[in-house]
């Protein structure tokens, strides 16, 4: 193909592809920071054409991920990252052959890295969501928004940009559901609110937002200029209140998330009802909880196990 274009080109018909089959905005940006930074390692490397990209290259830039460290931290890039990387080169390699920019794929015998099984990270206990959400200043209009939007985070499980997101028109007064739409997978779920999260909500619409309303918008929680959150800073908040209650534990915004799932699961909560709250299109990946929630267990390893209440040994000074 003499006339073959230029990989930065091809990668811009990739994402319009993409765009036609409905493919999210997140996703797309996630794909072209990945494959920009392929097409980067690949040049540097004198690979100037996608049909100079062959199985030894892949294997070449498998191991180079592999050794990858952050130059901040000095960290190694996790085994989901890795496999991530690679699985979108491969998507796109894909895509190419699909449309005879190649000949073949060449990432078809590429072998990703197995990715670790791990727990989520930490959550908080009954005492400590409470400790947290009763040290807001309630003599504040940003107060309430802030008592209304940790409330709702801990009531519903969603998820940070979810969160954000939320519209007036979102939240059913009567019934006590909330509307998240096109979360995660672009998929829209009605949760519950619970009766105190939509106290607290209901308090802030009336007492709070006005005061931080600049322009007429649907946004619910809004920063002190009006605007809708940012990511980083409505976690930054959430961190904020964690220190200040002394929680050293890591995280913020997804540990309100982990910490429903969690205490929900310790309630007696079905595994099914906690997938259709969180928005989880596979029960596997709710069922990383069942390893967090050791309550019940315990509790049924106390009442059914042989030797659970044998005496312990005893001293020799007994």
């Amino acid at each position: 193909m003499s006339n073959l274009p230029a990989p930065t080109v091809l990668l811009s018909r990739y994402f319009n592809h993409l765009k036609m089959n409905n493919w999210s905005a997140t996703t797309i940006s996630r794909r072209d920071y990945v494959l920009n930074k392929f097409i980067t390692w690949s040049s540097e490397r004198g690979i100037e054409s996608v049909t100079e990209i062959t199985a030894e290259s892949l294997a070449a830039y498998r191991r180079w991920l592999y050794h990858y460290r952050n130059e901040r931290t000095g960290k190694p890039l996790k085994f989901c990252t890795q496999a991530s990387y690679l699985s979108t080169v491969g998507h796109w390699l894909a895509w190419l052959s699909e449309q005879g920019w190649i000949d073949s794929d060449p990432s078809t015998g590429i072998e990703l890295p197995k990715e670790e099984q791990r727990l989520p990270s930490s959550h908080l206990t009954i005492d400590e969501i409470e400790t947290l959400l009763s040290s807001v200043d309630l003599t504040t209009p940003t107060g309430l928004r802030d008592r209304a939007l940790l409330e709702l985070f801990y009531a519903t499980g969603m998820r940070r940009a979810e969160l954000i997101a939320l519209k007036l028109d979102d939240i059913n007064h009567e019934s006590g559901l909330a509307m998240i739409r096109q979360g995660k997978g672009r998929k829209d779920r009605v949760v519950p609110t619970g009766k105190r999260a939509l106290g607290w909500l209901m308090k802030y619409l009336h007492d709070g937002r006005p005061a931080l309303l600049d322009e007429d918008t649907q946004v619910i929680f809004l920063t002190s200029r009006g605007n809708a959150f940012h990511p980083v800073t409505l976690s930054q908040l959430v961190r904020s209140y964690l220190t200040a209650a002394g929680i050293t534990k890591p995280g913020s915004c997804h540990m309100l998330r982990h910490t429903t799932a969690t205490l929900m699961l310790e309630g007696g909560a079905d595994l099914r009802s906690i997938q259709t709250l969180l928005g989880h299109e596979q029960l596997n990946t709710t069922q990383i909880y069942t390893h967090v929630s050791i309550k019940r267990l315990r509790e049924v390893h106390d009442k059914t196990h042989p030797g659970a209440k044998d005496r312990p040994p005893q001293s020799d000074t007994e």
